[in-house]
């Protein structure tokens, strides 16, 4: 190249320019995506990760008594033999808040063919009280202070996913889980799936 020709200089110099512009472009693009990988904003952003168990591959039906926060005591086991739908969620988590409103909508729709259950993973009985006054929850929640259901979804779910939804077949076995926010038609899908089996 003749680096005296000042068409050839520019043209270079233009070049130079647009290719750093695209190296910090790119930078910038990663380094968002690894803040959100590795940042304590608590919950999981963006759309759901779903995972579906062959039945053949389920294991045992998940046990567990607990207290809902209106004073009720449960089980896992009295949830049987409808498919039951368990919710991760905190108030202050937007993709929770996010999806409030579909978990309301399959919860009504469905009735008494398929058991929801909220569990807080964080707050307390107030913050939580309020957030299913505000979103009308239409179905039991639970506090989860000594983290007695997220251990017993560990083997299900990876730690610190919230939100996260858990669908447990008929039997009470582990069926779907959807890590991160679920829209309702995929929820619904998974539901659906469940009660064909």
């Amino acid at each position: 190249m003749n680096a005296r020709n000042p068409l050839n200089r520019r043209t270079l110099l233009t070049g130079l320019v647009a290719g750093t512009a695209m190296v910090l472009s790119a930078c910038s693009e990663n380094d968002e995506l690894a803040d959100q990988a590795g940042s304590d904003q608590g919950y999981v952003s963006g759309s759901g990760v779903v995972s579906q168990v062959a039945k053949d591959k389920r294991g045992e039906p998940l046990e567990l008594s607990f207290e809902t926060l209106d004073g009720k005591s449960m089980s896992l086991a009295d949830l049987r033999p409808t498919p039951v739908v368990i919710n991760l969620w905190y108030a202050a988590c937007p993709p929770c808040r996010k999806e409030a409103p579909a978990l309301k909508t399959l919860a009504e729709d469905f009735g008494d063919e398929v058991q929801f259950l909220g569990v807080n993973v964080r707050d307390q009985e107030a913050a939580a009280n309020a957030f299913i006054s505000n979103y009308q929850v239409p179905y039991a929640n639970m506090l989860d202070t000594n983290g007695d259901m997220v251990a017993l979804l560990s083997g299900v779910l990876p730690p610190q996913a919230t939100p996260s939804t858990v669908v447990l077949d008929a039997q009470g076995r582990a069926a779907a889980r959807v890590v991160g926010e679920v829209d309702e038609s995929t929820l619904k899908g998974l539901i659906e799936d469940v009660q064909a089996e």
